[in-house]
């Protein structure tokens, strides 16, 4: 619907009369003798003229037209189903779960054209559209409550339906994430509660890397359900030796342990171990008594030394985020008190605003080394020493003050990849506070984030990499990651992608530190099943610079004996390469290249280990999804029940039809059909004078 009103300006209203007696005037001038004319042909040709000198008076005066147009919107039912393994693994007898997604499907035909029915599945993200292949292989309810949320923010959300049995195994815990949703939730509790005979492991807590001659501690925790009086047998093997073994006693029907042990790290090298509990007799599933887990045994850790010159929150958000990472350890302090510094202990300085002091005591020692540097910039920083001692980048202002500014990721950096989930986290990130100032950046393909300011994206660097005449280096040009770690903390309850950045930058400037000319080595040792298997590929010319001229290939072979070729992509100044989803194994790897007259290789191995997170918990959790519907008004159902939820929908009058009333203002001026209308108004006038002679 949609109502057109004038409105006044800073002109008063008052003036209409006036422009309405300006019209009959001119009108009353102009015909008031006319001897030709009849008295009821003058009459009209009289009102045809102060019509249209009414309306030409009134558009001097400026006013505007203020158009009301009514907008109704329908209410928002959200239904998103579970499709991971866990529903259609442990069902209850007589249940089926892809006719129940069949059923899920008609509710938008029950609930009739007067409600927006938008359907999803979801497992470890969130899908458009229902789906029956129950094959995801982890639950994150958390993160599909919070994409939803997101998506249709602002919107006319009137219900949200989840049919799910509860249980979850990645991300927080779903009750926090529900409680941010306005509206009813009602929740079909699939799944059975039913404890059945079973026994299973539950939980697998240990370090991924361990260092060469240490032990490593490994927690396992196994539960028993309906299998009083069982002795089950717990068993630890690698390459089919039994490293650790042991026998637990079930005392009851609902029975959990939880068994710890250490295992000496002798060999450097991955190394797989398998955990397996015994069967018993009659037991609802075997796949859940064995569990694999994969430690990397390292033989060195990398020694990063971090130097500041005044106590900052951010060091301690540093020092936490990269020592996250067991492959690295930190040595913090102040520069005055450092002293004699023996840099081949060191694989990484990272210099944390480093003032003119700094730069004067450091300058002749780094200029005698090769140690990587990151340099952290802020509002103690030195940034003319900063400009003097490195190339990477340039930072220019008459003065030096700082601003709020946002990360957006780059799209053309290469020398590292980092996961889509901590480049959303990042983007949403609370802004830092950076130089204001003109940024020149000169390496090529170097910028990992950009700066935003306000709402205006900007090619200014954040964060950056490069090589600076043969010494790895990185630039951040912000203070404030104190404030990145607890919005992070905050949103997601860990700080999984502050580590991970930290984690692949101080990755990236600690490789080739003894400057081998070609390395290919996969982002992660271990990959999880259904994961892309990425691996990168560096080659340096002559003098230690970056090159990709000549095409690198990549001889991928398995455990047992099959063999996948490619080749590299080039990015940047680098390589890299997605060999996709590759099948549950371990793998070894060689890549070769010819530059020049000269023959390269890299080879090292990864390995692809099994995900069965969804097999560990065979218990639907009620009470998760009845404190979901209690704690917003809704209800939980039971898939029996499906037919009564477009009825309990229909009758929530909290469950509406909004209508948004949106005004807008436009110049009477700019309404063209107001000037037709003049001109036909002149027109008829004209015609009619003209055919009584008048003209």
């Amino acid at each position: 619907m949609l109502l057109f009103s004038i409105t006044w300006g800073a002109v008063s209203g008052w003036w209409a009369p006036v422009c309405l007696l300006l019209g009959l005037a001119y009108a009353w001038l102009m015909y008031r003798q006319p001897v030709n004319l009849g008295e009821n042909f003058r009459k009209g040709l009289f009102a045809l003229r102060a019509l249209a000198v009414f309306i030409i008076a009134l558009l001097l005066l400026s006013p505007l037209l203020q158009s009301l147009s009514y907008q109704p919107q329908k209410p928002l039912i959200l239904v998103a189903q579970d499709n991971s393994q866990s529903v259609s693994q442990f069902k209850p007898a007589g249940f089926d779960p892809k006719a129940f997604v069949t059923n899920l499907a008609t509710l938008k035909d029950k609930l009739g054209d007067d409600y927006d029915v938008r359907e999803f599945n979801f497992g470890a993200q969130l899908n458009n559209g229902l789906a029956n292949t129950f094959d995801a292989r982890k639950t994150d309810m958390s993160a599909a409550l919070r994409q939803l949320n997101d998506q249709y923010s602002n919107q006319n959300i009137g219900a949200l339906v989840i049919a799910t049995d509860g249980m979850y195994n990645q991300g927080a815990d779903p009750q926090y994430d529900a409680r941010n949703i306005k509206s009813a939730i009602y929740t079909i509790a699939l799944g059975d509660t039913v404890a059945r005979r079973d026994v299973l492991i539950g939980n697998v807590n240990y370090n991924k890397t361990a260092y060469l001659g240490n032990n490593f501690e490994i927690e396992v925790l196994t539960e028993a359900w309906q299998s009083r009086g069982e002795a089950m047998r717990l068993t630890v093997s690698e390459g089919g030796k039994v490293v650790h073994s042991e026998n637990i006693e079930v005392s009851n029907d609902a029975f959990k342990k939880i068994s710890t042990f250490q295992l000496n790290a002798e060999k450097k090298g991955i190394h797989k171990y398998n955990i397996n509990l015994s069967p018993v007799k009659n037991e609802l599933s075997t796949q859940n008594n064995s569990e694999t887990i994969y430690v990397e045994v390292l033989d060195v850790k990398q020694k990063i030394l971090l130097l500041y010159d005044g106590p900052h929150p951010d060091v301690t958000v540093i020092k936490q985020a990269i020592e996250s990472n067991k492959n690295f350890e930190l040595k913090a302090g102040l520069t005055a008190d450092m002293g004699a510094i023996k840099w081949s202990d060191y694989s990484l300085l990272i210099l944390y605003q480093p003032s003119f002091s700094t730069f004067t005591l450091l300058r002749p020692e780094l200029a005698k080394t090769r140690i990587p540097i990151w340099y952290m910039l802020g509002a103690q920083a030195d940034i003319r020493g900063f400009n003097t001692q490195q190339k990477l980048a340039g930072v220019s202002s008459n003065r030096f003050d700082m601003q709020e500014v946002f990360a957006i990721t780059a799209t053309d950096f290469s020398s590292f990849t980092l996961s889509d989930s901590t480049l959303q986290k990042i983007n949403k990130f609370p802004p830092l506070m950076a130089p204001y100032a003109n940024y020149s950046v000169t390496v090529p393909n170097g910028v990992l984030l950009k700066q935003r300011i306000g709402n205006v994206p900007t090619s200014y660097p954040l964060l950056m990499f490069g090589d600076d005449a043969g010494r790895r280096s990185g630039v951040f040009m912000g203070e404030g990651l104190w404030r990145w770690q607890l919005s992070e903390y905050q949103s997601y309850a860990n700080h999984h992608a502050l580590e991970e950045l930290f984690s692949q930058s101080v990755q990236y400037l600690t490789a080739n530190t003894d400057k081998q000319r070609f390395r290919a080595y996969p982002s992660k040792n271990i990959f999880d099943e259904g994961d892309n298997v990425l691996l990168n590929a560096e080659l340096y010319d002559d003098a230690l610079q970056l090159t990709n001229t000549p095409d690198v290939k990549m001889a991928i072979k398995s455990a047992d004996g099959k063999n996948y070729n490619f080749l590299f992509t080039r990015m940047g100044q680098t390589y890299q390469l997605d060999a996709g989803n590759l099948p549950v194994g371990e793998y070894t790897y060689s890549a070769t290249t010819i530059f020049g007259k000269q023959a390269f290789n890299g080879t090292g191995q990864f390995t692809v280990k099994p995900l069965n997170l969804e097999i560990r918990q065979s218990v639907a959790n009620r009470q998760l999804l009845n404190s979901m519907s209690a704690q917003s008004g809704g209800k939980m159902l039971f898939p029996k029940q499906l037919d009564e939820l477009a009825e309990l929908i229909k009758k929530n009058e909290n469950i509406k039809t909004l209508v948004f009333e949106d005004k807008h203002y436009s110049d009477m001026i700019d309404v063209k059909w107001i000037f037709a209308f003049i001109f036909l108004l002149l027109s008829v006038e004209w015609f009619l004078r003209k055919r009584e002679g008048e003209v």
